[in-house]
């Protein structure tokens, strides 16, 4: 039993939320540290065996559901007909967001270049910066590559962290190692490397272990700054103005994710001060900065070692997992050979997975150590993460930012900015409008009765993407068609403005505020405590999928074929929109309904 579960108490709570009868909850609740649930008190309180009173509900808390000073329990008729809002996002969950923020400015500060880097020669008069002089291909195969190892590298983590460290430990050890890869990256693209070949494999040493530190981070710090907001029942706050208004655990976690990807994309503007940089100084300050600002990380990340809510690993559940499916596969295959087949009520057949259920094995196997509500759990997980399956064409969309839009930007006449700092128009997007929809649009759409479940909005980030692809392939064809390079610029740039690429961004941006943002509250939300982790690694791997799809479209990412690329992207962006609208709307209108089932139970 995990440390959550000791502190579970399953009590009996009178819906008058000013009643509070000692002896009532003497008799019927545990204290916890020394402290009861209910804190309220009336001198002229109704006895609860008076009939005026509603009977009482069953909620199961947490030792951290106690009220506070100015907080009270709503009635049935509040929980169910006030509106919603996010609580304040605990001090120790803001310290993991300020360590998210350092590791995202090193991770884009560094990753941000890589496309000039690989791609263009070194000190070339002339032409945009480079060190490696590897052209385009090579460019974005590379860039894929780092992309894919970055994101399969968190299910190892999540192994890790589950079965012997903790999230915490792991995320600190994974940092040291991802400082080794900083330092390499930045030893090796000092002029000297370069001239003498050491870029190259300098550079793929570094994305092998930034690839395998940033994995071992990535799979551990979204769920660790959720888990610091322990609070589990609705509870009423009267304001200082006041007013009182309805906390929501649901609201806070959402609103909890929007900051925490709020300061990624802030930490993501660290690719101007790089771009800057490579393009005035060299590649070599342009990575140092980011190594420095990776000291701090680990700093803020250890500073809050004593306050931060740490879950102990209690075995891996991906390896358990796997065990419960494959045990499930090889009996559902035994018992139909046998013709003992399960069926339901209505003579349906079972699913394949309720064969792994002990109780439903004639002949256990030895190795069997989970219980029938585990593989209820892994089923109800495997149901989840049917959305995700649609998630891999998104980041196939999402990666062309880094490179086949940087690549785009230096054909075309930027001035005296350098073309892979156009990139960053996304994560200035981001910062402003991520405050907007968590402070303006989603509570005023909760005020208004509009529920936008997590598929209608992943279903519209979706075709934002999509949108944002079709204008890119908009604007290369703009682009091949002046000149004087027209379809052929090599690293030339044709007479027509950057400034034209903006709305790409802009779209991309929007993108992710409905469907990255989402994706991550949905993984976090949507799985059973148990299964947190492997749903969240499981979403993050969607990302090796968008970048193995990338690599199938690499004969397509040179001149004159990127109109094509950003065209087909765009069209299986649409296409795959709307069947995954089609496949699961229904998964908004089920949630909607058990919630208002919820509220008037």
């Amino acid at each position: 039993m995990d440390m959550d579960d000791k502190n579970r108490r399953l009590i009996e709570i009178p819906h008058d939320p000013t009643v509070y009868q000692p002896s009532y909850a003497a008799s019927h609740t545990e204290e916890i540290n020394g402290r009861l649930p209910l804190k309220h008190t009336n001198e002229s309180a109704k006895s609860f065996d008076d009939d005026s009173l509603e009977k009482p509900t069953a909620y199961e808390i947490t030792e951290h559901d106690v009220l506070a000073e100015n907080e009270r329990w709503p009635t049935p008729e509040e929980e169910r007909t006030w509106v919603r809002v996010a609580d304040n996002v605990p001090s120790k969950a803001f310290l993991i967001i300020v360590t998210e923020f350092c590791e995202r400015f090193t991770y884009y500060g560094v990753s941000g270049i890589f496309q000039n880097y690989i791609q263009n020669g070194y000190k070339v008069p002339g032409a945009d910066p480079g060190a490696i002089n590897g052209g385009k291909n090579m460019a974005s195969g590379l860039g894929n590559f780092f992309q894919f190892w970055c994101y399969i590298t968190p299910i190892f983590a999540a192994i890790i962290a589950d079965q012997w460290w903790g999230k915490y430990k792991t995320i600190l050890v994974f940092a040291m190692i991802y400082m080794v890869g900083d330092l390499v990256l930045t030893l090796t693209s000092i002029p000297a490397s370069i001239r003498h070949g050491g870029a190259l494999p300098g550079l793929v040493i570094s994305m092998i272990i930034i690839g395998l530190g940033t994995g071992g981070i990535k799979s551990n710090v979204s769920p660790m700054v959720a888990d610091q907001y322990q609070r589990q029942r609705p509870f009423i706050r009267k304001l200082k103005s006041g007013k009182e208004v309805l906390i929501d655990r649901g609201a806070t976690i959402q609103s909890i994710f929007n900051w925490f990807y709020w300061a990624i994309n802030v930490g993501s503007l660290s690719s101007i001060a790089t771009t800057e940089l490579e393009h005035n100084v060299d590649f070599w300050p342009a990575y140092l900065l980011p190594t420095l600002m990776f000291v701090i990380c680990i700093g803020v990340f250890w500073a809050g070692r004593n306050t931060y809510i740490r879950k102990p690993p209690t075995g891996s559940i991906l390896v358990k997992a796997f065990q419960c499916m494959t045990t499930g596969f090889k009996q559902s295959r035994k018992s139909k050979k046998s013709g003992s087949v399960l069926v339901t009520d209505e003579g349906k057949k079972k699913n394949w997975m309720e064969y792994a259920k002990p109780s439903n094995m004639i002949s256990p196997p030895a190795d069997v150590t989970w219980n029938d509500t585990f593989v209820d759990e892994l089923m109800s997980t495997l149901k989840a993460c049917k959305v995700f399956l649609f998630y891999p064409i998104y980041w196939l969309c999402y990666g062309q930012m880094t490179n086949n839009l940087v690549a785009q930007a230096g054909e075309m006449d930027s001035g005296s900015v350098p073309n892979d700092i156009m990139q960053n128009i996304d994560a200035l997007c981001l910062i402003i409008f991520i405050p907007i929809f968590d402070k303006l649009i989603y509570p005023g759409l909760r005020r208004c009765g509009v529920h936008v479940g997590p598929v209608t909005r992943i279903f519209i980030g979706f075709i934002f993407a999509a949108i944002s692809m079709a204008y890119a392939a908009i604007v290369q064809h703009l682009v091949y068609n002046a000149g004087p390079y027209y379809n052929e610029p090599g690293s030339n740039h044709n007479n027509i403005s950057a400034g034209i690429q903006i709305p790409a961004y802009i779209f991309i941006a929007w993108s992710e505020i409905f469907a990255s943002i989402t994706g991550l509250e949905y993984a976090y939300t949507k799985a059973p405590n148990s299964m947190k982790s492997i749903v969240m690694s499981i979403y993050l791997v969607t990302t090796c999928g968008g970048a193995i799809l990338a690599f199938c479209f690499n004969s397509i990412t040179n001149d004159p074929y990127l109109v094509e690329n950003f065209a087909v992207v765009a069209g299986l962006m649409g296409f795959f929109s709307v069947l995954f609208y089609v496949c699961f709307y229904k998964y908004d209108r089920k949630a909607r309904q058990e919630e208002e089932e919820r509220r008037s139970s």
